[in-house]
C-alpha cells in the first residue's frame, strides 16, 4: 500500500461506507487512477466487500482504472460541434495519437476523451487540453495545439 493511501486512511480513521466516494476521489488524486490493489485496500479499510467498492467506482465516470496520460485532450461531440465539423476534429486527433476515445497513448503522454457537450457552443468545434479551452478548432489546428503541449 502506498504512503499516499496510508495518509488518506489516516485522515479517515474509523470511516464508514458514507466516506467511500471521498476516499475514492482522494486515492485517485494521489495515484492518478484506481488500481485493483487500491480498491481492495479501500474495501479493507471500510470493512466492506471489494465488489461494493468497485461497483460504486464503476458507476461514476469520474473514476479511472488505468493510468491517465500526462496531457488530457477532450473533444466535444455536442450538436453545435458536430454540425461545425467536430467529427473531423475527433477523427484527426484519434488518427494522430493512435488512440480512440477513452484511451491513453502507450507512452502515457496523452489521454483522449470525448464528451457530450462542453458548454461552449458559440466556439464550436471545441477541444480542451489540460483544462484550457480552444474554440473554432479545425483538424489541423487541433494537432498543432496538441503538439505544442
Amino acid at each position: 500500500m502506498s504512503n499516499a493511501l496510508n495518509e488518506i486512511f489516516a485522515n479517515h480513521p474509523n470511516a464508514t461506507v458514507d466516506k467511500l466516494i471521498p476516499i475514492l476521489q482522494a486515492a485517485q488524486r494521489a495515484e492518478g487512477y484506481l488500481s485493483m490493489e487500491t480498491i481492495h485496500a479501500i474495501a479493507a479499510h471500510l470493512r466492506i466487500p471489494s465488489g461494493k467498492v468497485f461497483g460504486v467506482a464503476t458507476f461514476y465516470n469520474q473514476f479511472r482504472f488505468e493510468p491517465a496520460g500526462r496531457c488530457r485532450v477532450t473533444a466535444c461531440r455536442g450538436t453545435a460541434c458536430h454540425v461545425r465539423g467536430g467529427r473531423n476534429v475527433i477523427n484527426s486527433i484519434e488518427s494522430h495519437l493512435g488512440v480512440r476515445d477513452g484511451e491513453t497513448t502507450p507512452d502515457l503522454k496523452y489521454t483522449f476523451e470525448t464528451i457530450a457537450c462542453l458548454g461552449a457552443c458559440a466556439l464550436a468545434p471545441v477541444i480542451v487540453v489540460d483544462s484550457k479551452y480552444y474554440g473554432k478548432v479545425t483538424p489541423k489546428k487541433a494537432l498543432t495545439i496538441i503538439e505544442n503541449q
